[in-house]
């Protein structure tokens, strides 16, 4: 099978809470099994509770201090971080610039927000 590529200019976007989603690999662009994006934070503080989702999340971080789990390391451009399945996420921007983290988890995965809401976001699928 031939590889698929995705070009940064048509990938898919989506805005959530102060958050840029650009979705590089997924299901409905050629991989069956891994979906990855690039995040970008803006500065400032986000208004959004944690949240867990039922696989393992990578968070690698090209640029910024973030930090990914509430009350957790700050981390900053070459820091890697594993959020496991159950495990609240909440990422955050701590730096005073925008902040890009490249994010992979295993297609297909649900999240529970604070609330208790089931979500598949559409970069999942």
């Amino acid at each position: 099978m031939p590889s698929t590529v995705t070009r940064a200019a048509e990938a898919p976007q989506f805005d959530l809470q102060g958050a840029h989603f650009t979705v590089l690999a997924s299901p409905s662009l050629g991989s069956e099994g891994l979906c990855t994006w690039r995040l970008r934070l803006a500065a400032g503080p986000r208004d959004d509770a944690p949240h867990t989702l039922d696989r393992d999340e990578v968070f690698m971080v090209l640029s910024g201090t973030v930090q990914i789990t509430p009350g957790g390391e700050k981390l900053s451009a070459g820091d890697a971080a594993i959020a496991p399945a159950g495990e609240p996420i909440q990422v955050r921007n701590l730096g005073d610039d925008d902040a890009e983290i490249h994010v992979a988890i295993t297609a297909g995965f649900t999240g529970t927000m604070a609330d208790g809401t089931k979500v598949q976001p559409p970069w999942s699928k």
